[in-house]
């Protein structure tokens, strides 16, 4: 998963950066201004955009609106300062889908941002049953009929995307967009060196398949062998 902070505080969006990689896996860009920010935005496939308000150069709220109004879904966490109820009121009529006060519970931060990228891909239960498969997104762990499977940081996060969007075909672009931030280094053929590697993982003793290499297409991650 791929989220966008826009913060100008740059201690407390490198905090929110640092938790939010920690603890879910996911990668995190930072901007510090609305301008570059509201770029970044509306030029990144991100799952999940973590808004502050109160912004140089450009506002959140105008973000908000030109980014609702270019037809993107992606969900949007605001954080403010403003405690008003007119602001609340705003930000969730201007598009937003969720609202947090500063200060705030990293922990609370955490359970909202999962909520809402759960619930961006139609899947409310954090735990994510694709056949035999079972993937559990907030403890971080798999089981492969009723085998537990341990996966390396990257492997997991691989599996997280491809179990959102299970039944589906994802290319190996999507993957890319989805699981790398905006200064990594992206190759092509790691993606499929992770995909290997899941695949031994899940198919354990059984010679299970799980993930579907679809040709010049990508993968899919399926409850029954093709």
């Amino acid at each position: 998963m791929r989220v966008l902070i826009i913060e100008d505080e740059r201690r407390l969006a490198r905090n929110v950066a640092d938790v939010l990689e920690q603890r879910c896996g996911y990668a995190v860009d930072v901007s510090t201004d609305g301008e570059d920010g509201r770029h970044m935005a509306l030029t990144n496939p991100y799952d999940l955009i973590v808004l502050d308000l109160m912004l140089p150069k450009v506002e959140g709220m105008r973000i908000l609106r030109d980014l609702r109004a270019a037809g993107g879904t992606v969900p949007v966490l605001i954080l403010t300062a403003r405690d008003g109820r007119e602001s609340v009121i705003e930000g969730l009529e201007a598009g937003s889908d969720d609202y947090l006060t500063k200060p705030f519970d990293m922990g609370e931060l955490v359970a909202r941002c999962r909520a809402l990228i759960r619930r961006s891909y139609d899947r409310p239960d954090p735990v994510i049953q694709v056949g035999e498969l079972s993937v559990d997104v907030s403890r971080r762990e798999v089981r492969a009929g009723g085998r537990p499977v341990e996966l390396s940081a990257m492997e997991f996060r691989v599996l997280e995307y491809l179990a959102m969007r299970a039944g589906e075909v994802v290319s190996k672009e999507d993957l890319i967009e989805h699981l790398y931030g905006f200064e990594a280094e992206r190759f092509s053929n790691v993606i499929e060196v992770y995909v290997s590697a899941l695949r031994r993982k899940l198919a354990g003793d059984g010679g299970r398949r799980f993930i579907q290499t679809l040709r010049n297409q990508g993968y899919r991650l399926e409850g029954t062998d093709p």
